[in-house]
């Protein structure tokens, strides 16, 4: 009898947690929409798109960013990096010093670390700001690192990202996105083309 009770009580909570994470209408619509533009961006075809960002004055660069599934390619001022999702090579253009790292390994960037990243860990919210756009707000659930809060601008007709801000700890920072274009990204992309770095630096920290 007393494993029933148990039972019955564990079925009640259970059902009780299912009941809160029951999603309105509004959550709904805005996890559709942010998870169809999160899997184009990361999905089989891939996507690039330019983006300049501002991280509380430490840390200041724009570029172009390539990315398809788990592999990646940016190019700024200061910086070529190329990671196909088994090793990342990152190009100091001054120093001219290429620097080999695991793709996986979290000592390549210190500030991507920071910004970590599950769908699942949030809750999600829309509302459509007029001539600014429509604008998807995702919370962190309760116990989750990293980003706390992030805002993420939408063009209205199509969907592309133009802006995203991010929250991590108490301090904010806004990425802008123009040129965004999703599909047709060639494997070939993400692959060190060590050929034509014949001259460089190297330092192997794998």
């Amino acid at each position: 009898m007393k494993k029933i009770l148990f039972l019955v009580a564990l079925m009640g909570a259970v059902l009780g947690i299912q009941a809160q994470e029951r999603e309105t209408p509004n959550a709904q619509q805005a996890r559709r929409i942010f998870m169809d533009v999160y899997n184009k961006v990361y999905g089989q075809e891939g996507a690039t798109l330019h983006y300049k960002v501002n991280i509380i004055g430490i840390y200041k660069t724009e570029g172009t960013i390539w990315l398809k599934q788990k592999k990646s390619k940016f190019i700024d001022e200061r910086y070529i990096a190329w990671n196909d999702n088994v090793t990342f090579y990152r190009l100091e253009r001054k120093k001219n010093l290429v620097t080999i790292y695991d793709a996986h390994s979290d000592e390549r960037d210190k500030y991507a670390t920071k910004f970590k990243f599950s769908p699942e860990n949030y809750t999600y919210s829309i509302k459509d700001e007029k001539a600014k756009g429509l604008a998807i707000t995702l919370k962190a659930k309760k116990g989750v690192k990293g980003i706390k809060e992030a805002r993420v601008m939408l063009d209205r007709r199509t969907h592309h990202p133009t802006s995203i801000r991010i929250k991590v700890g108490i301090f904010h920072t806004t990425i802008q996105i123009s040129n965004f274009r999703a599909g047709g990204i060639s494997d070939e992309l993400f692959r060190f083309p060590r050929e034509q770095y014949k001259s460089c630096e190297y330092d192997d920290k794998r």
